[in-house]
């Protein structure tokens, strides 16, 4: 066991001090305030931090463990990958979340858009995958022909591509994300091809730079989507997609979510909130847009499923320019009840604080914002409760926890009133 240690400390150092090429080593790891590179499973203790020298790897058919309060610090120079073949827990909690990130002297503005590390990837053979209370901020770096993703035909499987904080892969698969944060990536926060899917409670912001939208969803997904604060994405908040042939048919359903300032540093034909293409099914409800780039858009040439649904969603714009593109024609989708002004300034949801004349360019999020709703709002008795939702039975994983999808809100948005 001794020659093992010395041997796992002798390759650190060699990547740490040489920067080569990523590694894909199969070596011990220590649990707790431990170096990790290679294999790993089972659990990483509550509290401990976790530094991550290389790419790591979830085996098929094990299960990595996260608890409460640990810190997953990346490598800034190896720009590690977290492969996921197995199973993936990372539960932390609302007094101790979970953080995969690096260390403060990298968080600066020259940098607030990533490219410090890579992304949480989960192949075909990821059959639950669950992200409670978790950070995940400063990653989406650019593959090369030694990443490990590349060489194992992950993701897109090429050099030159820009990492989502999240890609997950299996139509037959689970996977949850609530309660967390994704910030200052590159591109896509999320790149989801396939499975049951709940994302619920979750704030997006400061992502991408010439592209990348923070919920994108491909064929096989049955996802529910609810509760989510997504600011100035440089694409659109939801891309909406049954691109890639899998089975089922993509069907997403989304409801009680808050869209702010979305789409405008993309300014081109899908630069906008939410993107529907490839005959995805897609049903919205309780949606509010404030100053997004216009609000559901269609691909004409291969619209959406005719039985999609849209309703009660509400759209403000703080100037006229933003307003009339909000306007429904042959691409911009309107529904059943959706509260759409025509003039600027109409249809204040009158949010707890925010300046609704922050710039539509503006990436920087403030974290003393507020987005609930005041006590006068109109929106807060304009929403509808009665569609039904996918896995509103839960979906339940291996390690005995069950998770629901969230019930609708009568108001409109992520947010109420505060309690």
């Amino acid at each position: 066991m001794r020659f093992k240690q010395i041997l796992v400390a002798c390759s650190l150092s060699v990547l740490f001090f040489s920067a080569c090429e990523k590694a894909n080593i199969d070596v011990d790891t220590t649990p707790i305030n431990g170096s990790a590179i290679g294999e790993v499973s089972g659990v990483w203790a509550k509290g401990s931090t976790q530094i991550i020298k290389g790419d790591i790897v979830i085996p098929e058919g094990k299960s990595l463990t996260i608890e409460e309060g640990v810190t997953v610090l990346m490598d800034t120079i190896a720009k590690p990958e977290i492969i996921v073949k197995g199973n993936l827990y990372a539960l932390g909690t609302a007094e101790n979340p979970i953080k995969f990130t690096v260390n403060d002297f990298y968080k600066t503005e020259e940098k607030k858009f990533g490219k410090l590390w890579g992304g949480i990837l989960a192949g075909p053979t990821c059959a639950e995958l669950v992200l409670d209370h978790t950070i995940i901020e400063y990653g989406g770096s650019t593959t090369s022909d030694a990443s490990t993703s590349v060489k194992q035909g992950l993701y897109k499987a090429v050099a030159g591509e820009n990492l989502p904080a999240l890609w997950f892969s299996n139509v037959n698969g689970k996977l949850i994300v609530q309660n967390s944060i994704i910030r200052n990536f590159q591109e896509d926060c999320t790149y989801i091809e396939g499975g049951k899917i709940i994302f619920a409670n979750n704030v997006f912001y400061t992502t991408g730079v010439t592209g990348g939208e923070a919920m994108n969803f491909k064929s096989g997904c049955l996802a529910d989507v609810a509760y989510n604060l997504v600011y100035s994405t440089n694409t659109n908040a939801l891309k909406l997609s049954n691109s890639g042939d899998r089975n089922p048919q993509a069907y997403i359903i989304v409801y009680n979510n808050t869209m702010v300032n979305t789409g405008w540093r993309r300014p081109t034909a899908k630069g906008g909130s939410v993107w529907l293409e490839a005959t995805v099914r897609a049903d919205l409800y309780n949606n509010l847009f404030a100053n997004t780039r216009f609000g559901v858009k269609r691909d004409t040439k291969k619209p959406e499923d005719s039985r999609s649904k849209y309703s009660n969603n509400w759209y403000y714009g703080f100037d006229q320019a933003t307003v009339n593109q909000f306007q429904p024609n042959s691409e911009i989708v309107a529904g059943v009840n959706d509260v759409i002004g025509k003039t600027a300034g109409e249809n204040d949801p009158k949010f707890v604080n925010y300046p609704l004349n922050t710039s539509v360019n503006n990436a920087s999020y403030n974290t003393t914002w507020d987005f609930h709703l005041q006590g006068n709002s109109p929106a807060l008795t304009k929403g509808i409760t009665t569609f039904t939702r996918h896995h509103k039975g839960g979906l339940t994983t291996a390690n005995g926890l069950t998770y629901v999808s969230p019930e609708p809100a009568l108001f409109v948005g992520a947010y109420g009133t505060k309690l």
